[in-house]
């Protein structure tokens, strides 16, 4: 069990800094390098934010839905990590 958390974790760690990668390339959309790595991105981590961006709509052209994902994202991963350690304190 402390394996499949801590994996789940690890996932979770990947997909932030990945959500981080994505919101600061989205300032540089005009750059050709910059859409490429977007492109490769915007799969991965757009189903996510979508779902912030129906709930958040962009408040005079900035899109705050993000800083709501990446909040959610950390709290889930502070909270797998204490169940964590819970779980492996008590011996479950």
């Amino acid at each position: 069990m402390n394996l499949v958390i801590t994996s789940l974790i690890s996932f979770l760690q990947i997909y932030w800094v990945l959500l981080i990668v994505r919101i600061l390339l989205s300032w540089f959309q005009t750059a050709e390098w910059a859409g490429q790595i977007i492109s490769f991105l915007s799969p991965i981590t757009d189903p996510y934010l979508n779902i912030f961006r129906s709930i958040i709509p962009p408040l005079g052209g900035i899109d705050i839905s993000a800083i709501l994902a990446l909040i959610l994202l950390q709290f889930v991963q502070s909270s797998l990590a204490s169940f964590s350690a819970a779980s492996f304190a008590g011996g479950f």
